[in-house]
């Protein structure tokens, strides 16, 4: 595959599903004169329970059809993908099919924050059964603070309540508890939770709910767009090509209608989007 020859693109924005719409969100707040594509990969969700070969293989195959579409900058908006994915893709793949374009994570700027904010350093994480298999995030907490304690837990009841509409339903607020008791009985001396799952931040005030104000829980959404403003101030070689309309389109593997009915939950509005294949 050749790289683009695009002066300027959009900057594509890829998860699993329905999730790494909260990161689009709070990125379009941070760069509303960019250009965005979304691409979900629904029609094979979940990706949290999957291989690491597989997820990889899905990944790489939706960057490549996203650097296709123009893209020269993606961004992994998917813990899974991230943790399993996107380190093979940055140094054994970009070298070979688009050297000059980049793909990053939502892992690195996530550990950054909690390294610098935890005072107990002590840590809690929540999610999917891949992320926390992967040890991805207390790898990375430890390069930046080898003196951070974490502990993780998978929460497999969160994302299906998410997606069947019952976020805000008695059934949530039993699950949630759940998970969160499950946490602190492991460590209570804990500060601060990632929610280590774009979905996650939908349920964001009901595990506050169960917990002590003492405790932050930390959703990605800001991070990551606080994180990507500051790399395109640093590349501006990278900036440059970047197309800014104030643009968005969106694109699932699965049915359009359905995907559009569920981005709600997480935007908070109507959206337009086109079915597309990836394989």
């Amino acid at each position: 595959m050749k790289e683009s020859d695009n002066k300027k693109s959009p900057i594509g924005v890829f998860d699993s599903g329905y999730g790494g719409l909260t990161i689009l969100d709070k990125i379009q707040e941070k760069l509303p004169g960019y250009d965005f594509i979304y691409l979900g990969d629904n029609a094979r969700a979940p990706y949290g329970s999957r291989s690491f070969e597989i997820v990889y293989k899905f990944t790489l195959e939706a960057v490549k059809k996203l650097f296709d579409m123009g893209c020269n900058l993606v961004i992994l908006a998917c813990n899974t993908a991230s943790a399993k994915a996107l380190r093979s893709i940055q140094q054994n793949d970009l070298p070979l099919i688009a050297p000059s374009n980049r793909v990053l994570g939502v892992i690195r700027p996530t550990a950054e924050y909690v390294a610098l904010k935890s005072k107990t350093r002590h840590v809690g994480l929540f999610g999917t059964q891949g992320t926390v298999q992967s040890n991805s995030y207390p790898l990375e907490l430890k390069k930046l603070a080898p003196d951070l304690r974490v502990e993780s837990l998978a929460c497999p009841m969160w994302v299906p309540l998410i997606e069947n509409g019952e976020a805000y339903g008695q059934g949530a607020d039993y699950f949630v508890k759940k998970y969160v008791d499950i946490l602190l009985e492991k460590d209570d001396d804990i500060d601060s939770i990632i929610l280590g799952c774009t979905h996650y931040p939908i349920l964001k005030s009901k595990i506050e709910s169960c917990l002590p104000k003492s405790i932050e829980v930390i959703s990605q959404g800001e991070l990551v767009a606080e994180s990507l403003a500051d790399y395109l101030n640093r590349h501006p070689e990278i900036d440059r090509r970047i197309s800014k309309n104030g643009e968005t389109h969106f694109y699932t593997t699965e049915s359009a209608d359905k995907f559009s009915d569920l981005a709600s939950l997480f935007l908070n509005r109507n959206v337009d989007v086109e079915h597309l294949d990836i394989e």
